[in-house]
């Protein structure tokens, strides 16, 4: 009898499972392995269908991917819209209602349990150890290495793993080859023009760990690195984005000057109270003053930096990029990488290509 029951629960299992299989149908427990930013081997669902994003870029590249519907929880400042961070403005009705599950890149474990997401997606600098929130959350956790530039080689390694992720190879392939194909544009047109060609630029109010007025600058500052420009901050020897003695731009008399929205009321107030250093600037006498869309907002932008690596090179470069509309180009980067162009939203806001007269 025993033998009966066993033969007929075997055959029972086998049919289960064959009809499994023709279903085409993934089982709901089956997973898959893939290997994050930090090299670690991660056991995800086969689909995944929900989300929590942990530290800077992740919760970006995510709604650069198209994937903002994923996600079931953000971070404290996502439910503000922000018009510095476009991710988060052309998004925000998807994330003003969500549950808080962290802030500045510290997760908040138990907030995380509570939506249950099926993977927490951390950037590499999160206040977190990935393993450690693995355990803590029974969730697996999938390193990406994110950005705080342009398109730096992180930068396209952080599509790749979302892509494979979230089952959308194809998005991750397409955003890829546009990207590259803006990066190759820029270059190509830039590679070539002699220094002595160049005209001498200076960016002014950089944000970095806050705002900063007209001292606050950046060598290798990712616009213009796409363009080669000539940034008088690279001769300094320093990296990335800090204060100058204003004595020294005076020193440099840049032949153009570039302004990021974010610093212009400390440099208006600078400018209340020592107009002659500003009209010492040929630049400022010259009128060749320009702005620089803020990109810079919980880490960069990319949607905005590459807005403006473009206008600073219809400036710098007038006649190879005399066949680019700045605005319309950035409308396009805009829908590709978000899904909509929220330019006239920008420029409502304050915040458009413009030459800029300081003090006013």
């Amino acid at each position: 009898m025993k033998k009966t029951i066993s033969l007929i629960m075997t055959v029972i299992i086998a049919i289960g499972l064959l009809a499994g299989c023709g279903s085409g149908e993934p089982d709901a427990q089956s997973g898959r392995t893939i290997t994050d930013g930090s090299g670690r081997q991660v056991e995800v669902p086969e689909k995944v269908e929900s989300i929590v994003c942990v530290g800077v870029g992740a919760l970006r590249y995510t709604c650069y991917m198209g994937a903002a519907d994923l996600v079931v929880g953000v971070e404290d400042h996502e439910i503000t819209r922000g018009i510095d961070r476009l991710y988060n403005y052309v998004n925000h009705e998807k994330f003003k209602d969500l549950p808080v599950t962290g802030t500045n890149g510290v997760p908040y474990a138990e907030e995380i349990i509570a939506v249950a997401p099926q993977v927490i997606v951390m950037s590499k600098s999160a206040n977190a150890d990935a393993d450690e929130l693995q355990a803590q959350t029974g969730t697996p956790v999938v390193v990406i290495p994110g950005s705080d530039t342009t398109l730096d080689s992180n930068a396209y390694e952080t599509i790749r793993i979302l892509g494979e992720l979230y089952g959308m190879e194809s998005r991750a392939e397409e955003l890829t080859a546009y990207l590259k194909g803006i990066q190759e544009d820029l270059d190509s047109r830039t590679r070539n023009i002699p220094d002595s060609d160049k005209p001498s630029v200076y960016v002014a109010g950089v944000s970095f760990r806050g705002v900063h007025g007209f001292e606050g600058t950046e060598a290798e500052y990712g616009p213009f690195e796409l363009i080669h420009a000539n940034n008088l901050a690279d001769t300094t020897g320093q990296t990335g984005a800090f204060d100058i003695d204003l004595e020294q731009v005076l020193s440099w008399d840049p032949d153009i000057i570039f302004l990021d929205f974010n610093g212009m009321d400390l440099i208006n107030e600078s400018f209340s109270q020592n107009p002659d250093y500003y009209h010492a600037l040929t630049a400022v006498q010259d009128g060749k003053v320009f702005s620089q869309i803020s990109f810079r907002s919980y880490a960069s932008n990319l949607d905005t930096a590459l807005a403006d690596a473009y206008y600073a090179a219809c400036v710098l470069y007038p006649d190879q990029f005399a066949d680019i509309d700045p605005v319309a180009k950035a409308g396009e980067i805009f829908e590709m990488l978000l899904g909509a162009n929220p330019y006239e939203d920008l420029k409502e806001a304050g915040y458009e290509f413009r030459p800029i007269k300081i003090g006013e």
